[in-house]
């Protein structure tokens, strides 16, 4: 899942377990749908499959100079953007808990990242503390996640479903506390991830996301 921690809002969801296919199709994805735009800061644990996603998405071709010796001129390498920032989190572990947490930049220079975090309004530190929470609400609002149950799913398909149904309602239909703003004295106003994206201007009931008309692109074969 690739995460807004801002604004708490579930950008891009692929199920399945954790591969370097589905890492790779997570990161496009994302890309798509952010109209290929560079984040502030991208995060993630030390997966290595990020790295290279990540790379393959977000790299563009750069013609190689000449050299003006004899031969063939040399392909074009693939480059990425000099504002594209990524860090990774590594946590150390004894009898199953974090004893230990460090960081390090991937792409960019830790000069920017810094800055990045500067212009950040929930955190100053690398981390991925916001997806996790966000993994333990998800394993509240769907029940065949929840570990040791017996509602797990019988049916990949099924469960398919349900995880695209529970993450993305979640943007629209789920007030989050810490995105409420003060309207009045002791008054607040209740806020889903998606009103405090600018995505929308009220809290939506499952009946009006599930019944949204949805207008399917038809891509060129």
């Amino acid at each position: 899942m690739a995460f807004d921690p801002e604004h708490r809002l579930v950008v891009s969801v692929v199920p399945g377990k954790r591969t370097e296919d589905k890492v790779h199709q997570l990161v496009r994805d994302f890309k798509e749908r952010t109209g290929g735009r560079l984040m502030n800061l991208l995060t993630s644990d030390e997966y290595p499959a990020y790295q290279t996603a990540i790379f393959e998405a977000y790299g563009v071709a750069k013609e190689v100079p000449r050299t003006g010796r004899p031969g063939r001129p040399r392909k074009p390498v693939k480059v990425l953007p000099k504002k594209l920032q990524y860090a990774t989190v590594h946590k150390e572990r004894e009898n199953g808990r974090v004893v230990k947490v460090t960081t390090r930049v991937v792409f960019g220079t830790l000069t920017a990242v810094l800055a990045a975090l500067a212009l950040s309004l929930v955190s100053k530190v690398v981390n991925t503390v916001f997806i996790e929470r966000h993994n333990g609400s998800d394993r509240n609002r769907n029940r065949r996640k929840v570990r040791k149950t017996c509602c797990f799913s019988k049916d990949w398909p099924v469960h398919e479903a349900m995880t695209y149904f529970t993450m993305y309602s979640y943007n629209f239909c789920w007030p989050v506390r810490t995105l409420r703003v003060k309207v009045a004295k002791k008054k607040y106003q209740q806020r889903t991830p998606a009103m405090a994206a600018g995505l929308t201007d009220h809290i939506w009931s499952i009946q009006e996301w599930a019944t949204y008309p949805v207008i399917k692109r038809i891509r060129d074969a």
